[in-house]
């Protein structure tokens, strides 16, 4: 356990009345509010020099000292798992990582994740929430990620996401030769019998998912997808809500459909293709410290572009059939 200098700060005499939780939340932004609240409790805040609680009231013109405490948070074991980076700081670090990783440590998955790889590269993440992770994939989802390496950096790109603040544009190849883009608006909640699933549901959360067609197949497309929400599975719920579920899916994919008169070797490739077909491509946000634009992009992983290549070969040989028959 390591606590920094203690910081302070004068309580405004407009604050009066209100919660010290919430106030300490505008005096010490970098800091979130459940950790503040934290603080208070174990004595780490004074108020004037005398412990208080978060509930308390202020009156204005209180000193405030802080003293920042930085304990063990994540108690997973490093791991030296070669990790891609696309930026690094003091600060943050953007990564791309791979089909087929986990990110965090679970019941299923206690060694081999993101989480391992982070903490070898980085021993400082361990007094970090979740290891610095701002945001999560889907283990067979490739892709851009960011994570923090401080916690005012991590407060601040968590409050980024929830403010709808970051770009984020997925890959996705989905069944069905769609036509034009859209936007699937439509709540997202835990499916009400399978734990494992998600589910477009009248009380879930809010979830919006803009598209756009970025090639167009025989009876395939690929989509740019940019969310404006961060639900879990979101693109694929949305997707498969639509009824253009993503090639791969093992979730929500349904039954697999082939062209007709497909090729040996696309049939193959469809066939085999066993996760969903999606990859966070981008990922645009503003520095956490510095404020200035932060923009990350990873090229779609081989699986995907091989199918993608297949696909479009058989495309042109059906058109190139097609005018033959003329």
């Amino acid at each position: 356990m390591t606590a920094v200098p203690s910081l302070q700060a004068v309580i405004p005499a407009e604050a009066a009345g209100r919660r010290l939780d919430a106030v300490l939340a505008e005096l010490f932004p970098a800091y979130s509010r459940s950790r503040l609240s934290a603080w208070i409790k174990s004595g780490d805040v004074r108020v004037d020099g005398a412990p208080a609680r978060p509930r308390d009231p202020v009156r204005g013109g209180e000193t405030v000292a802080l003293a920042v405490v930085e304990d063990v948070q994540t108690h997973a074991v490093a791991e030296d798992i070669p990790l891609a980076v696309l930026y690094e700081d003091e600060h943050l670090f953007v990564l791309d990582k791979p089909a087929g990783l986990v990110v965090h440590p679970g019941a299923g998955n206690p060694a081999g994740t993101l989480v391992n790889a982070l903490l070898h590269r980085d021993p400082g993440l361990d007094k970090l929430p979740r290891a610095g992770i701002v945001h999560r994939l889907d283990k067979d989802t490739s892709g851009v990620m960011v994570v923090a390496r401080t916690l005012p950096a991590q407060t601040a790109l968590v409050a980024q996401l929830s403010a709808r603040e970051v770009h984020r544009q997925y890959l996705a190849i989905v069944v069905g030769a769609l036509v034009s883009g859209g936007t699937a608006a439509a709540p997202i909640d835990r499916h009400p019998r399978d734990r494992l699933r998600m589910a477009v549901r009248e009380d879930g959360k809010d979830a919006v998912t803009h598209y756009r067609l970025r090639e167009r197949f025989r009876a395939h497309t690929a989509l740019e997808c940019r969310l404006e929400t961060g639900r879990t599975h979101q693109i694929r719920v949305h997707m498969a809500h639509l009824k253009h579920p993503i090639v791969g899916d093992p979730l929500y994919g349904g039954s697999l459909k082939l062209p007709k008169g497909a090729s040996d070797a696309l049939i193959a490739a469809l066939r085999g293709f066993k996760r969903q077909a999606l990859h966070a491509e981008v990922l645009e946000f503003a520095h956490p410290v510095t404020g200035a634009p932060v923009r990350c992009e990873a090229p779609a992983p081989e699986d995907m572009q091989s199918l993608m290549r297949l696909l479009r070969e058989d495309a042109a040989a059906h058109a190139e059939a097609e005018r033959a028959r003329r």
